[in-house]
């Protein structure tokens, strides 16, 4: 799922407006909603305190398990074919 696909969500569920989540990490709402929308980058800091709000890690909302997968399944198969070529 996409970051901002899931900000989304998780601000919806828990019922809390752009204002709000705003207000709740320092930053305006214009700015809350550029980063909601893909059109903001954001610092290591905002992303622990937009964790916070929804009671997660950082690693929870902005790691993308896509990319962690597809990295796990190609170290899997390079330990694979060295552990054929050794033979």
């Amino acid at each position: 799922m996409l970051v901002r696909k899931k900000l989304f969500q998780m601000r919806q569920t828990h019922n809390r407006t752009l204002q709000e989540m705003a207000d709740m990490i320092g930053v305006s709402k214009p700015y809350y909603w550029q980063i909601e929308n893909g059109q903001r980058g954001l610092s290591y800091d905002l992303a622990v305190k937009i964790a916070a709000v929804f009671g997660k890690t950082p690693d929870d909302i902005f790691l993308q398990e896509e990319l962690t997968k597809k990295k796990q399944k190609k170290e899997v198969k390079k330990r694979t074919d060295i552990k054929k070529n050794d033979k």
